[in-house]
């Protein structure tokens, strides 16, 4: 029988609750209903109380009580509730968990989810979903369900979308993945839409050969999934084309991955072969939210959500110092290939952002830092989108994971 957690503040949502455990269980799946409430007492008996939460998360309910610090109270059960979570999913306890609630709610139930693998149904439902989920996502698969009214007692509007939601976890638990009967090493990708045709071509190559591509866009929170993928163990070797990400993390546009970005390979001793993706580029949303004192720079809207800014030649030199110590950490052998004739789409002659001035400081920043004996640097005289760039780092890779 197939086991959902269920993990919310009782004492407010306890109605919904019940309706959510009522309709999973007429679908033949069993419930373990976990407290987080604080003051209140719950409306149902939960399974795993509050009390049993907080102990977990390194306080005693009543020391909570009385404080009466909200924030204090919300970081214990998160703790409490991620730690208990991720010890009934490895005893085999559970096969997925739902989660409902506010702001309070969505922080707690998403927590929870997090501590989970990638691949366990987790749903949450929240007044927040219409919004920045990043926070609550991260680099897990949550799917999020807009409550669309608020989470206040059972009526027209929030039965279906609560049933919709304890049918999409069921259905979720109950499905069965077919059965890959050859599992193949992975390889990690990173890719923008202004390289696609150099990581399309690199990963047909690359299947061809034997080994699964997992692509991630770098996009912040796809290097990020990409980094905790190889952290967890799960990568044989990585394929670094967009480190685009390094751009928004040094000027301040919206797609940081954050300052450990491109450590990942380097501490799991896999190897990797990097290139400069999209390091022409800084990335804002419209053009009404670039910041004031870049908006005499070089820009050029991409769409009407996206307005790029093209990196200077300042930049670029810290740019290529940057990747290059991240690199130089590598113990695996690594390659970090140099593309000369332009590092995007729309760098190259008659683009927009064309830029040679600016790419020859990254470049030579690069080759100036690369310093380890485990990093070959190999400068092309082709554009990263060129197929023979592509098939060059896709082999180089190749024979490094042979190497290794």
């Amino acid at each position: 029988m197939k086991k959902i957690l269920l993990v919310g503040t009782l004492d407010t949502k306890g109605e919904e609750f019940q309706f959510i455990k009522e309709r999973i269980e007429e679908g033949g799946a069993e419930t373990i209903v976990m407290d987080c409430g604080i003051k209140g007492k719950p409306p149902i008996s939960p399974d795993i109380t509050s009390a049993e939460v907080a102990k977990e998360g390194g306080e005693a309910l009543e020391q909570l009580i009385q404080a009466d610090d909200r924030g204090k109270a919300i970081d214990v059960m998160m703790s409490g509730a991620a730690r208990l979570a991720l010890k009934f999913f490895e005893s085999g306890d559970i096969s997925g968990v739902l989660s409902l609630g506010g702001s309070a709610g969505t922080t707690i139930g998403t927590q929870a989810m997090q501590a989970l693998p990638v691949g366990v149904p987790k749903v949450m439902v929240s007044t927040l979903a219409s919004g920045d989920t990043r926070p609550f996502v991260g680099v897990k698969d949550i799917t999020m369900v807009h409550s669309v009214v608020d989470i206040s007692g059972i009526n027209p509007f929030s039965s279906q979308i609560l049933a919709n939601a304890a049918f999409a976890i069921l259905g979720m638990v109950k499905g069965e993945v077919p059965e890959i009967k050859e599992e193949k090493p992975l390889i990690a990708a990173t890719m923008f839409g202004l390289t696609t045709p150099c990581v399309t071509k690199a990963r047909e190559y690359l299947e061809d050969q034997g080994y699964d591509v997992l692509v991630f866009h770098a996009t912040g929170i796809g290097g990020q999934a990409m980094e905790s993928l190889i952290e967890a163990g799960y990568i044989s070797g990585v394929l670094d084309v967009t480190t685009t990400e390094w751009c928004d993390e040094l000027v301040g546009g919206v797609f940081s991955a954050g300052p450990e970005r491109l450590e990942a390979a380097a501490q799991a001793n896999i190897p990797q072969v990097v290139s400069t993706g999209a390091l022409d580029m800084v990335n804002f949303g419209g053009i009404d939210t670039v910041p004031e004192p870049l908006k005499e720079r070089h820009l050029y809207k991409h769409n009407a959500n996206i307005t790029l800014m093209r990196t200077n030649t300042e930049e670029n030199k810290q740019l290529g110092k940057i990747l290059s110590e991240k690199v130089n950490k590598a113990k695996a052998p690594a390659a970090l290939f140099l593309p000369l004739h332009g590092v995007s789409g729309i760098d190259q002659e008659g683009q927009p952002f064309y830029g040679p001035e600016e790419d020859r400081a990254l470049f030579d920043s690069i080759k100036q830092h690369v310093t380890s004996e485990a990093v070959e640097v190999i400068e092309r005289n082709q554009h990263i989108n060129d197929e023979e760039f592509a098939l060059a780092m896709a082999q180089k890779l190749v024979q490094l994971m042979e190497q290794n």
